[in-house]
């Protein structure tokens, strides 16, 4: 199964501005979801212009790895949720 059907990619812009334009204090949420399960499985909140940048390669690996490929890829990367420092 291709990673596209398996994982949908969520965005949250923190203003109308393109990220080239935007204050550098505001922030975007970029968040990938599974389809099937409808949990969340990465998270982020960022600058405008390291947003675009997640987005971009995010939207690159969607369409051109499979599911399993793409958990790999991105998925290892997150802490698990019990490992927070606070």
């Amino acid at each position: 199964m291709r990673a596209r059907q398996a994982f949908r990619l969520l965005v949250r812009k923190g203003g109308i501005l393109p990220a080239s334009l935007a204050d550098p204090s505001r922030v975007d949420h970029v968040e990938v979801v599974e389809v099937q399960s409808g949990e969340t499985v990465l998270c982020e909140n960022l600058p405008p212009l390291a947003a675009k940048r997640l987005i971009k390669a995010l939207r690159r690996d969607l369409a051109d790895l499979s599911a399993v490929e793409f958990q790999q890829r991105w998925l290892s990367l997150q802490p698990p949720a019990g490992d927070a420092e606070y």
